[in-house]
């Protein structure tokens, strides 16, 4: 009698395995398909880039003298400078480096800076 009900469990044992490998294969299948239909295309929103002018640059003076410019020493170290017209914004850090954020592409990142650096032309130490 035992032998017989231990037969039985191995059958049944033997089944359950089965049905388990049939379902991970079956859920394989439908996670490749799924990776198969994901959307991999994107859009450039945003580009940060940076400079070194290579200069010192009197903070204070720029934020007094131009009007796109705020300077808060005790808030943050650097200046930023809003280019309206480019839609980008600069921060200006005393040793004459630059970062440039809000650009869509490498030209108007150059074309930011350029335009920066025309402003600065006057304030360079």
């Amino acid at each position: 009698m035992v032998k017989v009900l231990r037969k039985k469990r191995a059958k049944l044992k033997k089944k359950k395995v089965k049905k388990v490998k049939v379902k991970r294969k079956k859920a394989k299948a439908s996670r490749e398909s799924k990776i198969k239909n994901i959307n991999m295309e994107f859009k450039v929103e945003n580009i940060v880039a940076s400079a070194n002018l290579n200069v010192e640059l009197n903070l204070f003076e720029i934020a007094t003298k131009l009007s796109n410019v705020e300077y808060e020493p005790e808030q943050f170290p650097g200046a930023i400078m809003r280019l309206k017209e480019m839609g980008t914004t600069l921060l200006l850090f005393k040793n004459g480096k630059i970062i440039c954020s809000g650009a869509k592409s490498e030209a108007q990142i150059a074309a930011s800076i350029k335009r920066a650096v025309e402003l600065l032309k006057r304030f360079i130490e």
